[in-house]
C-alpha cells in the first residue's frame, strides 16, 4: 500500500487545521491596524513616521517573538507555545483597545508582535512535521489559507465599524479576542508533534500518532528514520553549524528578505492609502481592501492544486516574475498620470494574485522543510527573525518613500526585488516536493543531490 494510500486525511485536516488557526491570528493582526490607520492618525496626531511606526511596532515584536520561540519549541513543545501564543493574542488585543497614549498603543502593539512571530514559527512547523510527504504541499497551504481568512475577517470589521464614533479603532482592536480564544481551545484538543514527541525519547506515543496519520507500516518505517536523523548531542546552537547547514541557511535567509522587499505587507497595510492616492474615497477605499482579500483567498485555493503537483521552485519563479511585471506596470501609470482608479485597483489585484497563488504557501512550506528535526525550531529562527526584520523595515519606510520620495521610485524598488527573488530561486532553491523531511535534511550534506538541486 501506498503511503497516499494510507493517510487518515480527516485526522491530518484536522491537525494542520489547528495549527493553521494561528495564521488567523497572524493575518488579523498585521491587517486590523489598516482601517484602524486614518483612526488612530488623527487620534494620536501622526506624521508619516508615526504612521509608519504605528503599523510596524508589531513586526519588531515579531523580531523578538520569533527568536525566542524556536529555541523553547525545541525545549519544551510545539503545543505549549502555541496555547501560550494563544493567550498573549487575546491580552495584547485587549491591551492595545485600551491604550490612553500612543506610548502605551505602542507597547501593546509590541507585545502583540511577539505572539505573532511566535506562531510564524510554531504554526507552519508542526503543520509540517504532522503532514506526510505527499500532500505537505497542501497542508502548509492551509497556513497561508488562514492567514488571508484573518485579513479578510479584520477588513470586514474595519469596514462595518467605520462609522462607530471617535473609539471605532478601540473596538477594532478588542475584537480579536474571539479568534484567540477558538485558536486556543483547538489547540487543547491538538497532540504535540511526533517529531518532537521522538526528539524526547517518547517512541511510542510518536509511533501512535504517526500510525494514527498513515497506518502501522507507514509509521513504522517513519519512526525509525526520523530517529536516525537526530542528533542527540546537537541540540543546541552548534547543531546549527553542522554539514549541509550553511547552504540550507543561505537559502532560507535570501526568501526570508525578498519576500518581503517584494512589498507584500506594504501593499497588505497601506492598501486603502494606495487607493485614496489613486482618487478613491475613504469608504470605497475601506471597501476595495475586501477585493484585496477575496483576491488572496481564491489564489490561495488555487495553490492547493499545484504545490504538490508542480513543486515549490516552478511556483516561485512564475509568481516573482508576475509580481514584479504589476509593479513595473503601475511605475509606468505614476510617470504616463494614469495612476487612478479602476487601473490600479487592477494592477494591485493581480499582484496579489501571483503572491497567493505562487509565493505565500511556497514560503511557509518551504522554510519549515528544509531544517532538521533535531534542531528545526532552532533553524527556522533564523529565517523567520530575519523575515520579520525586513517587513518591518520596509513597512516603517513605506509611507515616506511612498509620500516624500515618490510614488515610482518605490514601486520601481519593489519590482526589482520582485525580479530578484526569482532569479535567486531559479539559481539556488532546490525543489522538495514528494520527499520527507529527512530525506531533505540529507540532502543537504549530499553532495551528489546538493549538484543536481542546482539544475531542478
Amino acid at each position: 500500500m501506498s503511503r497516499t494510500e494510507s493517510i487518515n486525511l480527516r485526522y491530518v485536516l484536522f491537525l494542520a487545521c489547528t495549527a493553521a488557526l494561528g495564521g488567523l491570528l497572524f493575518g488579523f493582526d498585521i491587517a486590523i491596524i489598516t482601517g484602524a490607520g486614518p483612526f488612530i492618525t488623527r487620534h494620536f496626531g501622526l506624521s508619516d513616521l508615526g504612521l509608519g511606526w504605528a503599523f510596524s511596532s508589531l513586526l519588531f515584536g515579531c523580531v523578538f517573538g520569533s527568536f525566542a520561540s524556536g529555541r523553547l519549541a525545541d525545549r519544551y513543545g510545539r503545543k505549549p507555545l502555541l496555547q501560550i501564543v494563544a493567550v498573549l493574542f487575546a491580552l495584547t488585543s485587549i491591551a492595545t483597545a485600551l491604550a490612553p497614549s500612543f506610548t502605551a498603543f505602542i507597547i501593546a502593539r509590541l507585545l502583540g508582535g511577539v505572539a505573532v512571530g511566535g506562531v510564524s514559527l510554531l504554526s507552519p512547523m508542526y503543520v509540517s512535521e504532522v503532514s506526510p510527504p505527499s500532500i505537505r504541499g497542501r497542508m502548509g497551504t492551509l497556513y497561508q489559507m488562514s492567514i488571508i481568512v484573518g485579513i479578510i475577517v479584520s477588513y470586514g470589521i474595519n469596514f462595518m465599524l467605520r462609522n462607530a464614533g471617535p473609539a471605532n479603532w478601540r473596538w477594532m482592536f478588542a475584537s480579536g479576542v474571539v479568534p484567540s480564544a477558538v485558536f486556543l481551545a483547538c489547540v487543547l484538543l491538538a497532540p504535540e508533534s511526533p517529531r518532537f514527541l521522538a526528539l524526547k525519547g517518547k517512541r511510542e506515543e510518536a509511533f501512535g500518532l504517526l500510525e494514527r496519520i498513515s497506518g502501522k507500516q507507514v509509521a513504522q518505517a517513519q519512526v525509525a528514520e526520523i530517529e536516525a536523523s537526530l542528533h542527540k548531542n546537537q541540540q543546541n546552537w552548534r547543531g546549527l553549524l553542522r554539514p549541509g547547514m550553511s547552504r540550507a541557511f543561505s537559502v532560507s535567509i535570501g526568501l526570508a528578505i525578498l519576500i518581503h522587499f517584494s512589498g507584500i505587507n506594504t501593499v497588505i497595510d497601506y492598501a486603502p492609502a494606495i487607493f485614496q492616492s489613486a482618487g478613491w474615497k475613504v469608504d470605497g477605499a475601506l471597501a476595495s481592501t475586501f477585493l484585496v482579500g477575496i483576491t488572496e483567498l481564491v489564489f490561495t485555493i488555487v495553490s492547493l492544486w499545484f504545490i504538490d503537483s508542480y513543486g515549490r521552485k516552478p511556483l516561485y519563479v512564475v509568481g516573482s516574475a508576475g509580481m514584479a511585471l504589476c509593479l513595473l506596470a503601475m511605475v509606468w501609470a505614476v510617470v504616463t498620470g494614469h495612476f487612478y482608479g479602476g487601473l490600479v485597483l487592477v494592477l494591485i489585484l493581480s499582484y496579489l494574485a501571483f503572491f497567493a497563488a505562487c509565493i505565500g504557501p511556497v514560503f511557509w512550506t518551504l522554510v519549515p522543510e528544509i531544517f532538521p528535526n533535531d534542531i528545526r525550531g532552532m533553524a527556522m529562527t533564523v529565517p523567520v527573525l530575519v523575515q520579520w526584520v525586513a517587513n518591518a523595515i520596509v513597512v516603517l519606510l513605506f509611507p515616506y518613500a511612498f509620500h516624500v520620495i515618490g510614488k515610482a521610485f518605490t514601486f520601481g524598488v519593489l519590482a526589482l526585488m520582485a525580479m530578484a527573488q526569482g532569479v535567486f530561486t531559479l539559481l539556488y532553491v532546490p525543489e522538495t516536493k514528494d520527499k520527507t523531511l529527512e530525506e531533505i535534511e540529507k540532502s543537504w550534506s549530499d553532495p551528489v543531490v546538493v549538484a543536481v538541486s542546482k539544475t531542478n
